[in-house]
Protein backbone atom coordinates (compact mmCIF):
# COMPACT_ATOMS: atom_id res chain seq x y z
CA UNK A 1 0.00 0.00 0.00
CA UNK A 2 1.63 3.35 -1.03
CA UNK A 3 2.00 6.31 1.50
CA UNK A 4 -0.66 8.11 -0.30
CA UNK A 5 -2.77 5.81 0.60
CA UNK A 6 -2.42 4.89 4.09
CA UNK A 7 -2.53 8.75 4.77
CA UNK A 8 -5.82 8.47 3.51
CA UNK A 9 -6.94 5.38 5.94
CA UNK A 10 -4.98 7.25 8.99
CA UNK A 11 -7.50 10.40 8.22
CA UNK A 12 -10.44 8.27 7.64
CA UNK A 13 -10.43 6.47 10.64
CA UNK A 14 -8.97 9.90 12.52
CA UNK A 15 -12.37 11.10 11.34
CA UNK A 16 -15.00 8.70 12.18
CA UNK A 17 -13.36 8.06 15.86
CA UNK A 18 -13.79 12.22 16.01
CA UNK A 19 -17.50 12.34 14.92
CA UNK A 20 -18.05 9.54 17.37
CA UNK A 21 -16.75 10.69 20.53
CA UNK A 22 -18.41 11.88 23.04
CA UNK A 23 -16.88 15.67 22.65
CA UNK A 24 -19.02 16.15 19.36
CA UNK A 25 -22.48 16.30 21.23
CA UNK A 26 -20.56 18.85 23.99
CA UNK A 27 -20.50 21.54 20.96
CA UNK A 28 -23.76 20.92 19.44
CA UNK A 29 -27.29 19.50 21.31
CA UNK A 30 -29.08 19.56 17.57
CA UNK A 31 -27.62 17.84 14.58
CA UNK A 32 -24.70 19.82 12.31
CA UNK A 33 -26.86 19.67 9.21
CA UNK A 34 -28.74 23.10 10.36
CA UNK A 35 -28.88 25.59 12.57
CA UNK A 36 -28.49 25.23 16.06
CA UNK A 37 -31.40 26.18 18.32
CA UNK A 38 -31.94 29.89 19.00
CA UNK A 39 -32.08 30.95 22.54
CA UNK A 40 -32.12 34.86 21.97
CA UNK A 41 -34.80 37.40 22.02
CA UNK A 42 -32.67 38.43 18.98
CA UNK A 43 -32.03 35.41 17.24
CA UNK A 44 -35.36 35.14 15.71
CA UNK A 45 -35.00 37.88 13.31
CA UNK A 46 -31.57 36.67 12.43
CA UNK A 47 -32.81 33.53 11.46
CA UNK A 48 -35.69 35.03 9.40
CA UNK A 49 -33.33 36.79 7.61
CA UNK A 50 -31.04 33.53 6.87
CA UNK A 51 -34.46 32.05 5.51
CA UNK A 52 -34.93 34.74 3.33
CA UNK A 53 -31.69 34.29 1.81
CA UNK A 54 -31.75 30.82 1.55
CA UNK A 55 -34.80 30.80 -0.22
CA UNK A 56 -34.29 33.58 -2.45
CA UNK A 57 -31.26 32.16 -3.27
CA UNK A 58 -32.25 28.30 -3.42
CA UNK A 59 -34.90 28.95 -5.80
CA UNK A 60 -32.32 31.50 -8.04
CA UNK A 61 -30.19 28.75 -8.01
CA UNK A 62 -33.32 26.11 -9.40
CA UNK A 63 -34.13 28.57 -11.81
CA UNK A 64 -30.48 29.34 -13.18
CA UNK A 65 -29.35 25.84 -13.51
CA UNK A 66 -32.88 24.33 -14.89
CA UNK A 67 -32.40 27.26 -17.49
CA UNK A 68 -28.53 26.15 -18.22
CA UNK A 69 -29.51 22.50 -18.39
CA UNK A 70 -32.46 22.97 -21.39
CA UNK A 71 -30.34 25.22 -23.11
CA UNK A 72 -27.11 22.57 -23.23
CA UNK A 73 -29.77 20.12 -24.52
CA UNK A 74 -32.25 22.26 -26.82
CA UNK A 75 -28.85 23.87 -28.68
CA UNK A 76 -26.74 20.68 -28.72
CA UNK A 77 -24.81 20.08 -31.88
CA UNK A 78 -26.86 18.25 -34.04
CA UNK A 79 -25.26 17.87 -37.66
CA UNK A 80 -27.30 19.45 -40.14
CA UNK A 81 -28.20 22.20 -37.55
CA UNK A 82 -26.96 25.68 -37.96
CA UNK A 83 -25.84 27.56 -34.69
CA UNK A 84 -28.43 30.73 -33.94
CA UNK A 85 -26.34 33.90 -33.59
CA UNK A 86 -28.12 36.22 -30.73
CA UNK A 87 -27.04 39.52 -29.58
CA UNK A 88 -28.97 39.56 -26.24
CA UNK A 89 -32.36 40.98 -25.76
CA UNK A 90 -32.14 44.83 -23.89
CA UNK A 91 -35.72 44.01 -21.77
CA UNK A 92 -34.41 40.88 -20.20
CA UNK A 93 -31.19 42.55 -19.10
CA UNK A 94 -33.29 45.24 -17.49
CA UNK A 95 -35.80 43.12 -15.71
CA UNK A 96 -32.46 40.61 -14.11
CA UNK A 97 -31.05 43.61 -13.28
CA UNK A 98 -33.27 45.83 -11.76
CA UNK A 99 -34.70 43.07 -9.49
CA UNK A 100 -31.71 41.47 -7.85
CA UNK A 101 -30.96 45.53 -6.80
CA UNK A 102 -34.36 45.76 -4.98
CA UNK A 103 -33.62 42.48 -2.97
CA UNK A 104 -29.88 43.70 -1.89
CA UNK A 105 -31.48 47.24 -0.95
CA UNK A 106 -34.22 45.56 0.99
CA UNK A 107 -32.14 43.05 2.78
CA UNK A 108 -29.21 46.17 3.49
CA UNK A 109 -32.46 48.15 4.75
CA UNK A 110 -33.45 45.83 6.86
CA UNK A 111 -30.65 44.01 8.26
CA UNK A 112 -28.97 47.69 9.36
CA UNK A 113 -32.05 47.99 11.32
CA UNK A 114 -31.92 44.80 12.66
CA UNK A 115 -28.23 45.59 13.79
CA UNK A 116 -29.41 49.36 15.18
CA UNK A 117 -31.74 47.28 17.44
CA UNK A 118 -29.23 44.47 18.47
CA UNK A 119 -26.48 46.85 19.25
CA UNK A 120 -27.46 50.75 19.03
CA UNK A 121 -31.26 49.81 21.83
CA UNK A 122 -29.55 50.19 25.53
CA UNK A 123 -30.12 47.41 27.68
CA UNK A 124 -32.90 47.25 30.57
CA UNK A 125 -31.88 49.34 33.65
CA UNK A 126 -31.93 46.10 35.25
CA UNK A 127 -29.45 43.72 33.20
CA UNK A 128 -26.94 41.72 34.84
CA UNK A 129 -23.70 43.79 34.43
CA UNK A 130 -20.75 40.63 33.52
CA UNK A 131 -17.30 41.07 32.44
CA UNK A 132 -15.88 38.84 29.91
CA UNK A 133 -11.97 39.50 29.35
CA UNK A 134 -10.69 37.04 26.64
CA UNK A 135 -6.75 35.58 27.15
CA UNK A 136 -4.42 33.06 25.42
CA UNK A 137 -6.54 30.34 26.10
CA UNK A 138 -9.29 30.98 28.33
CA UNK A 139 -12.01 33.36 29.49
CA UNK A 140 -12.11 35.31 32.64
CA UNK A 141 -15.72 36.32 33.85
CA UNK A 142 -16.00 39.02 36.46
CA UNK A 143 -19.57 39.41 38.53
CA UNK A 144 -20.91 42.29 40.65
CA UNK A 145 -21.14 41.83 44.49
CA UNK A 146 -24.06 42.03 47.03
CA UNK A 147 -24.32 45.76 46.04
CA UNK A 148 -24.95 44.64 42.43
CA UNK A 149 -22.24 47.14 40.84
CA UNK A 150 -19.60 46.42 38.50
CA UNK A 151 -16.39 48.08 38.91
CA UNK A 152 -15.45 49.75 36.04
CA UNK A 153 -13.40 48.61 33.45
CA UNK A 154 -10.48 50.87 31.68
CA UNK A 155 -8.68 49.40 28.71
CA UNK A 156 -5.48 51.13 29.41
CA UNK A 157 -5.24 49.37 33.03
CA UNK A 158 -5.71 46.21 31.93
CA UNK A 159 -2.52 43.76 31.99
CA UNK A 160 -1.64 40.38 33.81
CA UNK A 161 -2.09 41.75 36.83
CA UNK A 162 -5.02 43.43 36.09
CA UNK A 163 -6.94 41.17 33.62
CA UNK A 164 -10.50 43.59 34.53
CA UNK A 165 -8.23 46.93 34.43
CA UNK A 166 -10.20 47.42 37.39
CA UNK A 167 -9.41 50.66 39.33
CA UNK A 168 -8.70 49.30 43.20
CA UNK A 169 -10.12 52.50 44.01
CA UNK A 170 -13.34 52.29 42.57
CA UNK A 171 -15.91 51.30 45.38
CA UNK A 172 -17.99 49.30 42.94
CA UNK A 173 -15.63 46.83 42.33
CA UNK A 174 -14.64 46.28 46.12
CA UNK A 175 -17.04 42.98 46.39
CA UNK A 176 -16.79 41.60 42.40
CA UNK A 177 -15.56 38.04 42.27
CA UNK A 178 -14.58 36.25 39.48
CA UNK A 179 -14.81 33.01 37.28
CA UNK A 180 -12.95 31.44 34.84
CA UNK A 181 -14.15 29.50 31.68
CA UNK A 182 -17.23 29.50 33.58
CA UNK A 183 -20.74 31.21 32.71
CA UNK A 184 -24.13 31.49 34.29
CA UNK A 185 -26.81 33.44 33.13
CA UNK A 186 -30.67 33.51 34.87
CA UNK A 187 -32.91 32.43 32.05
CA UNK A 188 -35.14 35.47 30.83
CA UNK A 189 -33.06 38.30 32.55
CA UNK A 190 -31.32 40.51 30.00
CA UNK A 191 -27.70 40.60 30.41
CA UNK A 192 -25.37 43.35 29.25
CA UNK A 193 -21.40 42.33 28.47
CA UNK A 194 -18.56 44.16 28.86
CA UNK A 195 -15.95 42.73 26.80
CA UNK A 196 -11.92 42.72 26.38
CA UNK A 197 -8.73 41.09 25.83
CA UNK A 198 -5.55 40.85 27.56
CA UNK A 199 -3.16 40.32 24.91
CA UNK A 200 -4.44 39.52 21.21
CA UNK A 201 -7.77 39.46 18.96
CA UNK A 202 -10.64 37.00 20.51
CA UNK A 203 -14.08 36.92 19.59
CA UNK A 204 -17.06 36.03 21.62
CA UNK A 205 -18.70 33.98 19.89
CA UNK A 206 -22.15 31.99 21.01
CA UNK A 207 -24.09 30.20 17.76
CA UNK A 208 -26.92 29.62 20.16
CA UNK A 209 -27.13 33.25 21.16
CA UNK A 210 -26.71 34.26 17.38
CA UNK A 211 -23.95 36.16 19.12
CA UNK A 212 -20.70 37.20 17.92
CA UNK A 213 -18.58 40.14 18.60
CA UNK A 214 -14.70 40.60 18.24
CA UNK A 215 -12.86 41.56 21.54
CA UNK A 216 -9.65 44.52 20.37
CA UNK A 217 -6.55 44.83 22.91
CA UNK A 218 -7.08 48.45 24.25
CA UNK A 219 -11.06 48.55 23.79
CA UNK A 220 -13.86 47.88 26.36
CA UNK A 221 -17.04 46.40 24.23
CA UNK A 222 -20.26 47.51 26.52
CA UNK A 223 -22.89 47.57 23.91
CA UNK A 224 -23.51 44.04 24.10
CA UNK A 225 -26.40 42.66 25.73
CA UNK A 226 -28.88 40.02 25.58
CA UNK A 227 -31.77 37.66 27.21
CA UNK A 228 -31.94 34.32 26.83
CA UNK A 229 -35.47 32.92 26.30
CA UNK A 230 -34.64 28.95 27.22
CA UNK A 231 -32.35 27.01 29.47
CA UNK A 232 -29.68 24.75 28.30
CA UNK A 233 -25.94 24.38 28.15
CA UNK A 234 -23.86 25.74 25.58
CA UNK A 235 -20.30 26.69 24.90
CA UNK A 236 -18.45 29.65 24.49
CA UNK A 237 -15.74 29.50 21.77
CA UNK A 238 -13.19 32.06 20.74
CA UNK A 239 -13.73 32.78 17.14
CA UNK A 240 -10.49 34.36 16.41
CA UNK A 241 -7.10 32.34 15.86
CA UNK A 242 -5.56 33.85 18.41
CA UNK A 243 -2.81 31.47 18.74
CA UNK A 244 -1.76 28.03 18.69
CA UNK A 245 -4.03 27.02 21.92
CA UNK A 246 -6.89 28.56 20.09
CA UNK A 247 -8.37 24.99 19.96
CA UNK A 248 -9.00 24.65 23.33
CA UNK A 249 -9.96 28.17 24.14
CA UNK A 250 -13.66 27.57 24.94
CA UNK A 251 -15.76 28.08 28.22
CA UNK A 252 -18.71 26.13 29.70
CA UNK A 253 -21.99 28.46 29.79
CA UNK A 254 -25.54 27.27 31.21
CA UNK A 255 -28.78 29.16 31.63
CA UNK A 256 -30.88 28.06 34.25
CA UNK A 257 -33.88 28.82 35.91
CA UNK A 258 -33.96 32.10 38.36
CA UNK A 259 -33.86 30.54 41.41
CA UNK A 260 -31.44 27.79 40.66
CA UNK A 261 -28.64 30.61 38.96
CA UNK A 262 -29.40 32.64 43.07
CA UNK A 263 -28.16 29.23 44.27
CA UNK A 264 -25.10 29.35 42.32
CA UNK A 265 -24.75 33.04 43.31
CA UNK A 266 -24.37 32.77 46.74
CA UNK A 267 -22.60 29.32 46.49
CA UNK A 268 -19.87 30.95 44.60
CA UNK A 269 -19.79 34.00 47.08
CA UNK A 270 -16.95 33.96 50.12
CA UNK A 271 -18.92 32.97 53.76
CA UNK A 272 -17.57 36.61 55.19
CA UNK A 273 -19.37 38.37 52.03
CA UNK A 274 -22.25 36.27 51.24
CA UNK A 275 -23.32 36.58 54.90
CA UNK A 276 -22.28 40.53 55.34
CA UNK A 277 -25.50 41.61 53.05
CA UNK A 278 -28.45 40.16 50.90
CA UNK A 279 -27.70 39.34 47.60
CA UNK A 280 -29.77 41.40 44.71
CA UNK A 281 -32.24 39.60 42.61
CA UNK A 282 -30.06 40.21 39.41
CA UNK A 283 -27.02 39.97 40.52
CA UNK A 284 -24.29 36.77 40.66
CA UNK A 285 -20.99 36.48 42.03
CA UNK A 286 -18.37 33.67 41.65
CA UNK A 287 -14.67 33.02 43.05
CA UNK A 288 -12.32 32.07 40.11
Amino acid sequence: MSRFWRAGWVGLLGWIVAAGSTGWAEIREAGVWWLPRNVSHFGHEIDFMIYVILWLTGITGILVFSTMIYFIVKYRHRAGVGAIHSHGNNTLEVVWTTIPVFIFLALAIYGNEMWGRMRMQKPPADALQVAVVGEQFGWNVRYPGPDGKLGKMDSHKIGKDNPFGIDPNDPDGKDDFTTYNELVFPVGHPVQLHLGSKDVIHAFYVPEFRLYQDMVPGRVYDFVWFKADSTGHFQLACNQLCGQGHYKMFGKLSVVPEEEYQAWAKGKAPATIASSAPMPANTSVANR
